[in-house]
């Protein structure tokens, strides 16, 4: 069986840092990325990445905060997450898939449970 697992999240001082992991097991995956869903909103983008890591992309509001990476023997993929802002509180989001990167949600085949950041003033 697929199965990601997100680690990492945690409660955080605005200007922290945190760094999210996200175990994959069963296959390797193409187009790996990370989306986020705050109380009342819908699921949306933050970050993908190849399986080269050679392209990478980001949702405005985080560029230049956060970088995503993978290790592709361990089949995980990181989100490290500076300069952290109230705003960015969430349940986040670790997705899979098999065709390249994209910011649309319908694209991933798998995703996993979730872990919470709560980033405070």
């Amino acid at each position: 069986q697929v199965q990601l697992v997100e680690s990492g999240g945690g409660l955080v001082q605005a200007g922290g840092s945190l760094r999210l992991s996200c175990a994959a097991s069963g296959r390797t995956f193409n187009a790996m990325g990370w989306f986020r869903q705050a109380p009342g909103n819908e699921r949306e983008f933050v970050a993908a990445i190849s399986w080269t890591a050679a392209s990478t992309y980001y949702e405005d509001s985080v560029k230049g905060r956060f970088s995503i990476s993978r290790d592709n023997a361990k089949i995980t993929l990181y989100l490290q997450m500076n300069s952290l802002k109230p705003e960015d509180t969430a349940v986040y989001y670790c997705a899979a898939g098999y065709k390249f990167p994209t910011d649309r949600l319908y694209e991933y085949a798998y995703w996993g449970q979730g872990t919470q950041v709560t980033v405070t003033s």
